[in-house]
This record gives C-alpha cells, structure tokens and sequence, in this order.
C-alpha cells in the first residue's frame, strides 16, 4: 500500500481509469458480439446497424488510446469483411427469388 499522499492519490486515480477502461473495452467486446451474432443469423440490416456502433465505440476507444488505434481499425476491417461475404451470399438469393 502507498505511504505518500501523492502515492495514495496516484493509486485511487489508477483505481478510476482502470475501471473505466474496463468499462469501455467491456462494452466494445459486447457490440462486437453483437455483430457477429447477427451475421451468424444471416440478418444483414440488423448486422449493419450493429458494425456502425461497434466501429463507432471503436473508434471512440482509440481516441482514448484504450486499445491501439491499429486494433480498432483491423476489428472494423475485419467485421466489414464479414459483412461483404454475408451481402454476396444474401443477393443471390434474394435476385432469384
């Protein structure tokens, strides 16, 4: 345990970020979730309104340089991407019925 009031303060600071960044890249995981998820159903419209909050919580969590901006931009590359391979397989489909 710290001694120094500085140290003492340092540590409940630490305290608050921490459980604040857990806080954001808990909520990011979730919505990531979500997205996968919905692809997973074949749900294209729901899948997409999802991708745009999780880019966007994305993004906000790399603003605040919680996770490294390059992480943020390869989960919305890599989600898009699946969002592409759902879309090619959904038009065909839908073109011929």
């Amino acid at each position: 345990m710290p001694h120094t009031k500085s140290a003492k303060k340092r540590l409940r600071q630490n305290l608050k970020r921490r459980a604040r960044n857990r806080a954001v890249k808990s909520a990011l995981k979730t919505q990531i979730r979500k997205v996968r998820e919905a692809i997973q159903a074949g749900d294209l419209a729901k899948a997409e309104a999802e991708f745009r909050l999780a880019a966007k919580k994305a993004d906000q969590a790399a603003a605040k340089r919680i996770i490294h901006p390059n992480k943020a931009a390869r989960i919305k590359s890599r989600l898009a991407a699946k969002i592409r391979t759902l879309k090619g397989k959904s038009a065909p489909t839908a073109a011929a019925s």
